[in-house]
């Protein structure tokens, strides 16, 4: 009976620890895709991530431009403006002595080209270090225009149900 218990109780934590699909609504400013309306064809759509993977960010950001343009009833849109941001921090387990100088890495995307910039961030510690670990994030914001018909011949604008069906994620069959 001992065992039955402790092999229930090893699954139950098991499952909980269980990671959450990257591609997901975001809960309470958390991660995944949050949307937000600007007029009737003009959408903000935010998608952020843990890592530092920026193509996947982006491709996730795009795959939500698309299913909102289709639960909008359009059938393409257009990238008016685009943005990466890159967010890394060290988290260490045990307090360090001295102090660190490191640089933050920002890159801003617009329609065509991206820019990366790097800005020095200093931090003063005291104790005896052991060990840590990195901690990253990455958003990526994108301003779309909705629209019907046909589609503008122009490199920013993009097939709604193309887009979803090239980038949603693959499921285990």
């Amino acid at each position: 009976m001992k065992t039955k218990i402790m092999f229930v109780l090893a699954v139950l934590v098991m499952a909980g620890c269980a990671s959450q699909p990257d591609y997901r609504q975001a809960q309470k400013g958390g991660f995944g895709y949050t949307e937000s309306k600007l007029s009737d064809t003009q959408y903000r759509v935010h998608f952020k991530a843990k890592g530092s993977d920026k193509g996947k960010a982006m491709d996730y950001a795009m795959l939500r431009a698309a299913e909102v343009t289709l639960l909008e009833g359009y059938d393409w849109f257009v990238v008016t403006d685009r943005e990466t941001l890159v967010d890394k921090e060290t988290v260490q387990t045990t307090p360090t002595a001295g102090f660190s100088q490191r640089y933050a890495r920002v890159t801003d995307c617009g329609v065509l080209t991206c820019r990366t910039s790097y800005h020095p961030t200093t931090q003063f510690e005291t104790g005896v270090f052991v060990g840590g670990s990195q901690k990253s994030e990455i958003e990526s914001i994108l301003s779309i225009e909705l629209g019907k018909g046909t589609r503008p011949s122009s490199a920013t604008s993009f097939d709604a149900r193309e887009v979803r069906d090239n980038l949603q994620p693959k499921t285990e069959e």
